[in-house]
């Protein structure tokens, strides 16, 4: 069943088209970040620079996002639902299948795209980013590239829409990360959306020693908090799936 998804996400040719964007503009971006850098534009990474190799994922995790909702909402757009149950119909092993083939190719591309922005950026900042800390963020960027996949895969089964689903996602993820979460009352509660919730391990919400960076939750608390936003969208996904006719 597994294989059989796979060929679907080749098929679609605007899904595959996500996936290599994801590792050239995570890696361009972290380039051009680090050499602002070293040119004396950021000194607010001096502290941690770690977060020259992982703010460029905040961006680069978008195209995924889209793969993830692509995924879903492409076999209701073409039709092919219809067949797909038909040929499966215990609705629990195909969205099993989909999960699993659609996780399993953004992490294939997460363990490319996360070595790649990490070193870009090590070039272009012109010194090591070995640092303490560095392998737990790699790790954990490469867990959260595609639990964000498996989010939005969710979220799209429930909406059944590409348009109304990343009309949802992407506003969020970039609101949230870029815009709101900056801003310190509503930083208390966007701490808790899905994306920020793996800050702390990817050295992305300050200095945690700091009482105005510090997060409620430590870095794998945190990436626990994502496994249960995505536990909870895909739980969400296969409620309407078996519920609702295709």
């Amino acid at each position: 069943m597994i294989a059989a998804e796979w060929t679907k996400i080749r098929s679609v040719r605007s899904s595959l088209w996500t996936l290599p964007l994801t590792v050239v503009l995570s890696g361009a971006l972290g380039y051009l970040l680090a050499l602002s850098v070293r040119s004396g534009g950021g000194q607010a990474f001096e502290k941690d620079p770690l977060m020259i190799a992982f703010l460029p994922l905040t961006l680069g995790q978008l195209p995924l996002v889209v793969f993830g909702v692509l995924a879903m909402t492409s076999e209701y757009s073409t039709g092919t639902i219809r067949a797909s149950l038909a040929a499966i119909p215990d609705r629990a092993r195909f969205f099993a299948a989909k999960v699993a083939a659609t996780t399993l190719v953004a992490a294939a591309v997460a363990v490319v795209a996360v070595p790649v922005t990490f070193l870009t950026a090590q070039a272009g900042l012109g010194r090591s980013l070995t640092v303490d800390g560095w392998t737990q963020a790699v790790l954990g960027a490469c867990l959260y590239l595609p639990l964000m996949t498996a989010f939005a895969l969710g979220v799209a089964t429930m909406l059944r829409s590409s348009p109304l689903a990343m009309g949802i996602l992407l506003p969020v993820l970039f609101l949230g990360s870029q815009g709101l979460g900056n801003i310190p009352k509503v930083r208390e509660v966007t701490q808790f959306l899905p994306d920020q919730t793996a800050w702390v391990m990817l050295h992305l919400a300050g200095p945690q020693d700091e009482d105005r960076w510090a997060r409620d939750y430590g870095a794998w608390s945190g990436m626990g908090l994502l496994v249960l936003w995505v536990a909870a969208a895909l739980l969400g996904g296969y409620a309407v799936l078996r519920q609702r006719d295709a």
